[in-house]
């Protein structure tokens, strides 16, 4: 299936690993061009960006609503294999559990977690959701379609950035959102198909924000404690760490923690 590849070349002396950005629920590629695609090629890193199928410029040859987690991960492991070089794997929020089950069967030389679904899975989000805005979550649960999660500008402001975002930009955000499978958050990761750490084998680096609204950083230390390292928390940092006004320290923690594993 020919998925939609963002690709930014270093434009410095080039690192021999390259990175594979893979996003969250209701993202594509596009989020990681926004500032992590260019910068991280301005260190050296040859780095790839993958729309998952059915989003952004990618085909899906079925329904999105009943797109597996099992897809998702055939998507990764596709891209990936097809580099020169096996690549280090960032994954946020979903593209963070996505990045977890790769792990169970690919051995990348690194990879890093952002906001990620938790190794407990998604139940607790999905019940503390419902119980922050329970006219939106139970339009998903009747029918099955996980927009309505994201589906007014303030809810996808009050879920994914903080408040101090500008609501202009929050709002073009917004308008490049789009509907998830329904099946992979609710029933793949809430129960279905929750992560293995103790198949992965590779070095592993946990990042969460303080004041994420989807996670918590409880969740996140048990994300770090399952992978046998520690979180690190961003005190001013909401779910959507890549787009978030502090984008480039989180990148620089990656790329100072990527020096000492690589």
């Amino acid at each position: 299936m020919p998925l939609e590849l963002l690709t930014r070349l270093p434009t410095v002396t080039p690192k021999p690993t390259p990175i594979l950005f893979v996003h969250g629920a209701w993202h594509a590629a596009w989020c990681w061009d926004e500032h992590f695609l260019p910068y991280f090629a301005s260190k050296g890193y040859a780095s790839h960006a993958l729309s998952l199928r059915g989003h952004g410029s990618s085909p899906n040859n079925q329904s999105l609503r009943w797109t597996s987690i099992h897809d998702y991960v055939t998507d990764v492991l596709e891209i990936a294999n097809s580099l020169p070089t096996p690549p280090i794997l960032i994954g946020h929020s979903m593209g963070g559990y996505i990045v977890q089950k790769v792990l169970e069967q690919y051995a990348a030389p690194a990879a890093v977690l952002l906001a990620a679904v938790p190794p407990s899975g998604t139940l607790a989000s999905i019940v503390r959701g419902t119980l922050r805005h329970p006219l939106a979550l139970t339009k998903v649960t009747l029918t099955m379609t996980m927009y309505h999660a994201i589906g007014t500008p303030q809810l996808s402001k009050d879920l994914l950035f903080s408040p101090t975002m500008p609501d202009d930009l929050a709002h073009t955000y917004f308008t490049r959102l789009q509907d998830e499978s329904f099946r992979a958050i609710v029933l793949d990761a809430a129960l279905l198909a929750r992560p293995r750490p103790a198949a992965v084998k590779s070095p592993m680096l946990v990042l969460g924000g303080a004041n994420d609204n989807v996670f918590t950083t409880a969740e996140f230390h048990a994300t770090a404690h399952a992978y046998n390292t520690q979180a690190t928390i961003f005190p001013d940092m909401a779910h959507d760490m890549m787009l978030e006004s502090g984008w480039q320290s989180v990148a620089d923690t990656i790329i100072n923690w990527l020096d000492k594993q690589l």
